[in-house]
């Protein structure tokens, strides 16, 4: 690379502390915390919606059974599974800046306009703008996944992935949290939809002119980001070009051992993490007997801490990679273990919980859900280990699958809780989730891999494993790469 009329290698390039592609992390996180708001919104609002009169008695109320709020809780990963697929091909071939503003836009709409929906067509009106809500967020994984392959060095991989998709977590707290006080304020309910749909429009504007599909798209980086992360990757503006045009291996794909064993860990954390996410208010209400402020405080403090577990767990992963104490191979199992095989051992315990122990309740769903925060290290990132070309393409089979899944979760809640006050009945609940999250993780440990697959490109022949760029070869002059910036 030439800089300024002389010949300058890598080791000479010094990235900033802070560059262009953290500003892409803070960037999707801002904007999964408005998506997930929207996403999580109804798990809290259908309690003060039904419920009313606890709130805010200026709204309307109304009068569903559990069948028909578990349909309303579903409706979302119903519309959320057809876009997946077509979410990672859209996001592989023209990148994910454009998909993510899409989703993350009509989201928004849709949120904005859903009171006046309920109030039009009721709960089946409302489940068809939730079907549609979820239509528009199924790109989303897929784009985001896109972005973070070619955006993060391969070392920083993990700990950037994690950062992205902690706003997750950012946007559950905010809006479990924020939930109690919203529906008892002058607001009411309707606010839970208003307030993170408009969020969401605002990120939409500042994604237009921040965002970016990769570092060679990206005006502003500077020179020495942008070599950093192209030697780590290995790319160029003309290899993604050509990378774009390959065709998705579709057959050897669903043949691939590693990559069912990720849909499969995928689908199991899926249904722990959203029967726990759609049912933790009622369950407090019902079971626990907490009242809707305390009851939001409480289920917002299981997200709060896989939150704050995912950024501190974020180091310790990067350092144990980097400084070579475990392969990416034992590092993906050792996380994922911990984040799906620890919760097995709460939620089992949690089926015994009484009334009477609320404190111990609220210590075991903190720890469950916080646990969980370890499998971003885990299974998560593993698709772009599998395949840097493909990660999108993947992430929507294993997002739009685990989905349906999900999809399930909410509604066998509705047919075997038929008393929101039996423990016995919610007993079965968690015992079903301990044991899908305990088989998923074993078979992800038995046949799980790093190792880029040879189906990622039709050049390669054979398995290899990604290196961080530190431990490779880097020549200070490439002549054939050379270029005038």
């Amino acid at each position: 690379m030439v800089l300024n009329g002389r010949t300058s290698s890598l080791s000479e390039l010094k990235a900033p502390t802070f560059g262009w592609r953290h500003l892409q992390c803070l960037m999707i996180c801002i904007g999964l915390t408005a998506a997930f708001a929207m996403r999580v919104n109804m798990s809290v609002a259908v309690v003060a919606m039904m419920d009313n009169k606890a709130a805010n008695p200026d709204f309307p109320e109304y009068h569903w059974s559990e069948k028909t709020k578990a349909r309303v809780l579903s409706s979302f990963f119903s519309g959320y599974v057809f876009t997946q697929v077509p979410g990672g091909i859209l996001a592989r071939r023209f990148g994910g800046k454009v998909p993510l503003l899409c989703s993350f836009t009509i989201s928004s709409i849709l949120a904005i306009l859903t009171p006046l929906g309920v109030s039009i067509g009721g709960w089946k009106l409302l489940c068809f703008m939730r079907f549609l809500q979820g239509f528009g967020q199924g790109v989303t994984t897929p784009s985001i996944h896109t972005l973070i392959a070619k955006w993060s060095p391969v070392e920083e991989r993990s700990s950037l992935g994690t950062y992205c998709y902690s706003g997750i977590q950012l946007g559950t707290v905010t809006i479990l949290a924020s939930s109690g006080v919203l529906a008892s304020s002058s607001l009411g309910w309707p606010s839970l939809f208003y307030i993170p749909g408009g969020v969401g429009l605002l990120w939409a504007v500042a994604w237009i002119i921040w965002g970016a599909n990769s570092p060679s798209e990206c005006r502003n980086i500077s020179a020495a980001e942008r070599t950093l992360i192209e030697e780590s990757l290995k790319c160029s503006v003309e290899q993604e070009e050509r990378k774009s045009k390959l065709s998705t291996p579709w057959r050897k794909i669903f043949t691939s051992a590693p990559f069912l064993v990720i849909l499969l860990a995928h689908c199991a954390n899926s249904w722990c993490f959203w029967t726990l996410l759609t049912q933790i208010p009622s369950y407090m209400k019902s079971v626990l007997g907490k009242d809707i402020k305390s009851n939001a405080l409480l289920s917002a403090l299981p997200y709060l801490t896989m939150f704050l577990l995912g950024l501190a767990l974020c180091p310790i992963a990067k350092y144990l990679e980097k400084n070579n104490y475990l392969s990416a191979t034992m590092s993906r199992k050792l996380f994922n273990t911990i984040g799906l095989w620890v919760p097995a051992v709460t939620l089992i315990g949690l089926g015994y919980i009484t009334r009477e122990q609320a404190d111990l309740a609220v210590i075991l769903l903190t720890l469950t859900v916080g646990i969980n925060s370890a499998v971003h290290f885990g299974f998560q990132v593993n698709h772009i280990d599998l395949t840097p070309n493909f990660a999108g393409t993947l992430v929507g089979l294993t997002n739009g699958i685990s989905h349906v899944v999900s999809a399930m979760a909410p509604l066998l809640v509705g047919y075997v809780v038929t008393d929101t006050k039996n423990p016995d009945q919610w007993r079965i609940i968690f015992f079903v989730a301990a044991f899908i999250s305990f088989a998923g993780n074993l078979l992800f440990i038995l046949f799980g891999t790093t190792k880029v697959q040879p189906w990622n490109d039709e050049q390669v022949v054979q398995t290899h494993e990604m290196k961080p760029l530190r431990e490779t070869n880097v020549e200070p002059n490439h002549a054939k790469n050379q270029s005038v910036l």
